[in-house]
């Protein structure tokens, strides 16, 4: 699991490069956007990555990795909304925006150290295309949970499925990384 630990790293390293250097050029902006706002554009992201693997072209040439990125850094941003709620106007230096980002890919990884260990690394033997499906079922629960005004019965909540999704996008990654 060293080595999963090793490649979580690098690959929130690379997710949270891009997330700063749109930070740099937009500020925070997205802290004006309701949490069903960013179920609704993770959910563009997965559904694109979903269509190219069946269809096994695409006409816009931004590979899914970028989708699989994008997919993390939106799952953060809901994670801050979760914990912080809307603002009206953007209210984050790009600092506090970075030290939330940390707080949340932590608190994923220790998540993701948690399942490894009962569930014995079994995403590395997942198909992307079958991560990709386990994306859109948690979205596709957010939404439900989001239509419901956030009550559950017996279900986790929004914040569990969105550290799921993180989770999932992350393995995606590690194994396109393995598979190049």
């Amino acid at each position: 699991m060293k080595k999963t630990s090793q490649q979580f790293d690098s690959v929130i390293l690379t997710c949270k490069e891009l997330f700063k250097s749109k930070m740099l050029d937009y500020g925070s902006a997205w802290r004006v956007l309701r949490l069903p706002s960013f179920t609704d554009q993770t959910y563009i992201k997965a559904n694109r990555i979903r269509t190219i693997q069946e269809k096994g072209e695409q006409k816009v040439q931004e590979d899914i990795k970028g989708e699989f990125i994008a997919i993390v850094n939106y799952s953060v941003m809901a994670l801050i909304q979760l914990e912080k709620g809307v603002v009206r106007q953007p209210d984050l230096d790009v600092e506090e925006a970075l030290k939330l980002y940390e707080e949340k890919t932590v608190e994923a990884k220790n998540l993701m150290n948690d399942k490894n260990h009962d569930y014995g690394e079994a995403w590395r033997d997942l198909r992307i295309s079958s991560i990709t499906d386990l994306i859109l079922q948690k979205l596709l629960r957010i939404k439900q949970i989001e239509d419901n005004n956030g009550a559950t019965s017996v279900s986790e909540g929004v914040d569990a499925n969105y550290y799921d999704i993180l989770n999932y996008a992350v393995f995606a990654l590690i194994l396109l990384r393995e598979k190049s």
